[in-house]
């Protein structure tokens, strides 16, 4: 059966691609969480425009995602948290103290799931945290995480 999806489909396409997937699919999953619907002629003109649109969305998204990369780069985010005299952190540093971290002192606006974090920062010291701001623009960000007062 044929289908134009409504938005990006993880392993399957991006909005506004017509593709081909079994009955039960669509009719099951696609088309009752509103990802995609049924093709037809003017389905397919009207998947076109979607499929403009949302590639001058993506190539504005990375443009913004370029600048902030930039900008944040260069940048050491020094983030104080409560510690031991060990160095060991009472809490944890995750990716919402991070983006407040950004926010305050390189005044860029950054999506929490943008931050990539394997696991909380639970020492203090020096750490290397990647930002992937879009799909094409990952950036290595120093953090220094420091006993707080």
């Amino acid at each position: 059966m044929k289908v134009v999806l409504r938005a990006d489909v993880d392993g399957l396409g991006r909005k506004g691609d017509i593709c081909e997937v079994a009955a039960g699919y669509a009719r099951n999953y696609l088309v009752p969480k509103g990802l995609a619907f049924k093709s037809s002629a003017g389905a397919e003109r009207q998947a076109e425009a979607m499929r403009r649109s949302a590639a001058m969305r993506r190539a504005a998204d990375r443009a913004d995602a370029e600048e902030i990369a930039v900008r944040l780069a260069p940048a050491i985010l020094t983030v104080p948290a409560r510690a031991a005299e060990t160095g060991h952190l009472y809490g944890s540093v995750g990716p919402a103290d991070l983006v407040a971290a950004v926010e305050a002192q390189v005044g860029a606006v950054v999506d929490s799931k943008a931050v990539a974090l394997e696991a909380p920062i639970r020492e203090t010291g020096s750490h290397t945290v990647l930002f992937r701001l879009h799909a094409d623009v990952e950036v290595p960000v120093t953090v220094e995480v420091t006993a707080q007062d």
